[in-house]
């Protein structure tokens, strides 16, 4: 059995990752790693290959695509909303549209770069989420997270990105976010941070665990992956002139000053968040349904690959 599984989601970044992917292997044999790949060829079926490989404790398993593939592959991770014991490490090789979770780690573009680090990077346990919700037929999914939550306004953006063309790499999030942002009215949301409620009127709420989502909006800036708590943002009643001429101040994570009334930042470890409207969630770019949901922290419940 080889060291290490590649799960590679071809039609990642519109179908770029795929051809990647071939690229990659050509020279990839010459780095001496013992390697499989597996390719997926539908939603969810890298939770499944995961899963397998989790069970049987495969020294490491690489997701191989964008925070969406990310994401199916720690899913694999989890049963019944516990971690599977297992002595398999993650790691990721990003070639998908986002690249949000590899900027917090610093996991390089460049493909040598990147499957250095897999060969020789530092095993750190990080932080996951897990996430009760409801789905779209009205019963109650439970899913995971490793990057970013969020309820409202990102909600509608991913579900945008995701139901359209990739083709436009990272650009495709700032076009999806424009167009949502134009339909979008700001909803009275309820809020509970570790037993202490926030009734607000909100654009959207986030619930973080690394720093950047939506294609490099630095939106945590303080969040870590190692402390065992969210960040959670609350974006109150912003308007959209507003937004649009705070995404600067977003992407360069430097709109959590003491003067932004609009942003409330606090620390928690299990949030509720519901609303009487249909809101969508966000889960690492995933779009799985709706409020109310429940956000938990799961401290230290993977082993991951960083750069040394």
């Amino acid at each position: 059995m080889a060291d290490v599984l590649f799960i590679v989601n071809p039609s990642a970044a519109a179908g770029s990752a795929g051809r990647e992917w071939a690229a990659i292997e050509s020279w990839l044999p010459s780095t001496g790693i013992k390697y499989e790949s597996a390719l997926t060829t539908g939603p969810l079926e890298a939770t499944a290959l995961a899963e397998r490989a989790v069970r049987e404790s495969r020294p490491v398993v690489v997701a191989v695509g964008g925070d969406g593939t990310l994401n199916e592959v720690v899913n694999g991770f989890f049963h019944n909303g516990a971690p599977i014991p297992t002595t398999t490490k993650l790691a990721m090789l990003p070639l998908g549209t986002g690249g949000d979770f590899r900027r917090t780690l610093n996991i390089p573009l460049d493909h040598r770069a990147a499957i250095q680090v897999i060969a020789s990077g530092v095993p750190r346990r990080l932080d996951a989420g897990c996430v009760s919700y409801q789905a779209a037929d009205g019963s109650t999914g439970v899913r995971h997270f490793i990057n970013i939550a969020d309820a409202g306004l990102g909600g509608e953006v991913v579900h945008r990105v995701n139901n359209g063309s990739k083709r436009l790499g990272p650009a495709t999030f700032k076009l999806a976010s424009f167009l949502a942002l134009m339909t979008w009215k700001n909803k009275p949301m309820n809020v509970v941070v570790d037993g202490v409620a926030h009734d607000l009127k909100a654009m959207q709420i986030v619930i973080a665990n690394c720093q950047y989502f939506g294609g490099g909006m630095r939106m945590a800036p303080t969040a870590s992956p190692t402390d065992g708590v969210f960040d959670v943002i609350l974006v109150g009643d912003v308007g959209k002139l507003e937004t649009i001429r705070g995404i600067g101040t977003v992407s360069r994570g430097a709109h959590l000053d003491e003067h932004n009334r609009h942003y409330q930042l606090m620390y928690g470890k299990r949030i509720s968040v519901s609303c009487e409207d249909r809101v969508r969630i966000d889960l690492d770019g995933e779009d799985p349904g709706f409020l109310p949901a429940l956000f938990e922290i799961q401290p230290s419940a993977i082993e991951f690959i960083t750069p040394r």
